[in-house]
């Protein structure tokens, strides 16, 4: 996540990088059922984080967005489903939990990049979070990665960069952006 965040950070947006598997003591995914066990207070702690985000000066609070990688991408939906205070959206090889259907109150511009050959996150969770962005008029891109899996390397890992640090701009910037050199 270091490549990611220091080229928004470079860009000028204020980045930070949430360790939501601290809160509950969690260093791998067993399976399914750690998921769902610990699902709620990773939320939780997103909320918390974004409630922590807004309040910094340097940042304006209402122009928030949430980079997910996998698990993270399923969390950042999740929360975005329910908090009106998320602009946007990045996932990376993740998607939008079913259950989430039931809570969904909003939706907010995605971007969806997925690896075509992911077997840890299948590609058909792309393209049913495209179909739900589509039938609720949402705004929305999607990179479909030839070949890739769970995860990007090379060209693909460049691209997806590049394709974040566009969406962001367009959907968070304000048009008045700062440069500093030195």
């Amino acid at each position: 996540m270091a490549e990611p965040a220091s080229l928004l950070a470079e860009q000028g947006f204020a980045v930070y990088v949430l360790h939501y598997f601290d809160r509950t003591g969690t260093t791998e995914i067993d399976g399914l059922q750690t998921i769902f066990r610990h699902f709620p207070v990773w939320m939780k702690t997103l909320w918390d984080a974004v409630s922590f985000v807004a309040r910094q000066p340097q940042v304006d609070p209402e122009r928030i967005g949430l980079l997910g990688f996998s698990l993270g991408a399923y969390l950042a939906l999740s929360a975005s489903a329910i908090d009106s205070r998320i602009k946007a959206v990045v996932e990376f090889f993740g998607g939008m939990p079913k259950e989430m259907k039931f809570f969904t109150r909003r939706l907010c511009p995605v971007l969806i990049l997925h690896g075509e050959r992911d077997k840890t996150v299948p590609v058909e969770e792309a393209y049913h979070l495209q179909q739900m962005l589509e039938k609720k008029q949402i705004a929305y891109e999607i990179q479909i990665y030839p070949g890739a899996g769970h995860g990007f390397s090379g060209e693909s890992w460049r691209d997806a960069g590049l394709r974040t640090l566009a969406f962001l701009e367009k959907h968070l910037a304000s048009g008045q952006r700062v440069k500093t050199e030195a």
